[in-house]
């Protein structure tokens, strides 16, 4: 007996033809495809090639070609049903058993999907019928072209019944078994459960529908949006909306979006987002994450700004936590409060939108993030609850090298939190004063918003080195070592620091420094409040406010290394770059 198509449909869809052959072959990236040395054929330069995308492998120096089966049965001597067993197996199915109820159950399930795809079809006649123009004005005003429609095979059903037409061609028992209709006992009478709904095809990866989702455009108290019930070629927390459009973009990004609703999937897609999903109104399950990760590696998720929105990602989040691993990972990308990707498209484009994307959160800041904003740090009693969660989150991971650092990550996190009770850092810079950056100087910052805050602060150190220069006179060890952002601003920081090492007077500095840089000192000098504030200090408290300045850019400098550590982290998981990582965090993470 034949395996059944779309059980080697499936097969091919979950196993790359690079993920076959790497294990045999070494393979180099090139374009869209990969190349190596023949496994058929003895040679130095490489001339077999693998593409994903087409789903096979060609030799050019031997002329094989073929599949991933083809593969196997060619270079592991196997049968072809020793393949499929072997790929299934890799594919994470089931090996299929051949049986009496197995060809009733194919036979079966060719006419569920007959059944659905006249019905699907029924629909769209409906939807294009003039006395249903309704429905097809309601997806034109949310800026869906006729292209769009046709490609999703969009429809409508009106209140009139297609069960009779149906049920002429097949049995009631086989009409039932699609989840379409519903039995009224108290009449015997079956009833559309989408009737009155402009209803969406879910398509499995072999192209095929299997089911729908349906939204009501008239009537109220009901559900807004239904979807077919489970069924026995259905299964909601298997099945992924649109996956069968958007694998095809694999080859083009490792990203994919998941967003909460059909209309969000569809109104993305046509505008040219096209590499996004939907969970068919269910939780995401490990399941669907495990088939999402066979096309994309780093899928995020995007659910409605709203409170059950952002709960429902809290608990997906916590769910999936467990399987992350340093190839598959899960992003967040928060929306505004009643907002969805929807509304978020419509009000800044496809370029606006993507630039919203790349403020995405990684899964374990996205956690972080979540809890760490509702605990109270001066309750030890919530910090302890905090911590054993965080911890128990982590004791989840499988992944165990991950496991070690997202766990020491977390609690250098909450170290930082709590840096009177768990201060066990030795820091290499002087303990911090009390006060921050004097108000005065924030609002001077305000006002020129052409400084960044390390402008501010570097600034703000240069003026009190070029008229208060006696002050700090032997408290040069740490500005030597900072660089300032601005190649200019470290000119005249060195240049400050040789001045007043040679007991130049603030007069003789400022002479100076206005010849060799006078554009640079004309803008501290502008300051007149900072010039202001600093001359009712005495030199005590002017040493302290330029230890202060100071240390506020040393943390400023070490927070942006610490960002550019994490997506370096986020990527390779070295070692070096995990110590350099940690030591940053201790020396920012003190009053």
């Amino acid at each position: 007996m034949k395996y059944p198509k779309e059980y080697l449909d499936e097969i091919k869809l979950r196993v790359k033809v690079s993920q076959v052959v790497g294990k045999y072959v070494q393979l180099k990236k090139r374009g869209k495809e990969f190349i190596g040395l023949s496994p058929f054929k003895n040679e130095k330069t490489p001339s077999f090639t693998v593409n994903d995308e087409k789903g096979f492998y060609h030799c050019f120096s031997s002329g094989e070609h073929g599949n991933i089966f083809d593969f196997l049965m060619k270079t592991r001597s196997l049968g072809f049903g020793e393949a499929v067993k072997v790929l299934a197996s890799e594919a994470g199915m089931q090996i299929y058993k051949f049986s009496k109820y197995d060809k009733e159950k194919e036979e079966k399930y060719n006419r569920y999907k007959k059944i659905i795809k006249e019905y699907s079809d029924y629909s769209q006649n409906q939807l294009f019928d003039k006395k249903n123009s309704f429905a097809l004005d309601y997806l034109k005003k949310r800026k869906l072209s006729e292209e769009t429609i046709k490609k999703f095979q969009l429809g409508y059903i009106p209140i009139n019944n297609f069960f009779s037409d149906l049920s002429k061609k097949y049995s009631i028992e086989d009409i039932k078994s699609t989840g379409i209709y519903y039995l009224i006992e108290k009449n015997q009478k079956y009833l559309d459960r989408f009737k009155n709904r402009i209803i969406f095809p879910i398509f499995n990866l072999s192209g095929d529908a299997v089911a729908f989702g349906g939204r009501i455009i008239k009537g109220d108290n009901i559900a807004k949006y239904i979807n077919s019930p489970e069924t026995e070629f259905f299964k909601k927390g298997r099945q992924l909306f649109n996956l069968n459009f958007a694998k095809d973009e694999r080859a083009n990004t490792k990203e994919v979006l998941i967003v909460e609703g059909y209309m969000d999937v569809i109104s993305l897609y046509s505008r040219g987002i096209k590499n996004v999903i939907s969970n068919c109104g269910t939780a995401l399950t490990e399941s669907q994450i495990n088939l999402i990760w066979k096309f994309f590696s780093n899928p995020i998720i995007c659910l409605d700004g709203d409170k059950s929105g952002q709960q429902a990602a809290l608990r997906i989040a916590e769910r999936l936590f467990s399987l992350i691993s340093e190839e598959n990972k899960i992003y967040f990308s928060i929306l505004d409060q009643g907002k969805d990707p929807d509304d978020i498209i419509n009000d800044l484009g496809k370029e606006g939108f993507l630039k919203f994307l790349e403020n995405k959160t990684i899964i374990q800041s996205f956690i972080w993030n979540t809890y760490a904003n509702k605990i109270n740090t001066e309750n030890p009693y919530e910090v302890t609850k905090f911590e054993k969660q965080m911890r128990k989150l982590c004791s989840s991971i499988n992944d165990s090298t991950l496991k070690k650092y997202i766990l020491e990550d977390f609690l250098v996190k909450i170290n930082k939190l709590t840096p009177n009770v768990n201060n066990k850092f030795d820091h290499s810079y002087p303990k911090r004063k009390n006060f921050k950056v004097l108000n005065e100087t924030k609002k001077i910052h305000l006002q020129k918003k052409d400084l960044t805050r390390e402008n501010l602060l570097e600034f703000s150190i240069l003026f009190i080195m070029i008229f208060y220069g006696g002050a700090i006179q032997n408290n040069f060890e740490n500005i030597s070592s900072i660089v300032f952002s601005n190649s200019e601003n470290e000119k005249l920081k060195n240049f400050l620091i040789d001045q007043i090492k040679l007991n130049k007077n603030e007069k003789e500095i400022e002479s100076e420094t206005f010849k060799v840089y006078h554009d640079q000192v004309k803008r501290i000098v502008d300051n007149s409040n900072l010039n202001s504030i600093i001359s009712k200090k005495n030199y005590n408290q002017i040493k302290e406010l330029f230890d202060d300045f100071t240390s506020d850019l040393i943390e400023s400098q070490n927070k942006k290394k610490i960002e550019s550590l994490e997506k370096k982290l986020i990527n390779n998981m070295e070692e070096q770059a995990y110590s350099e990582f940690i030591k940053l965090k201790s020396q920012i993470n003190r009053d």
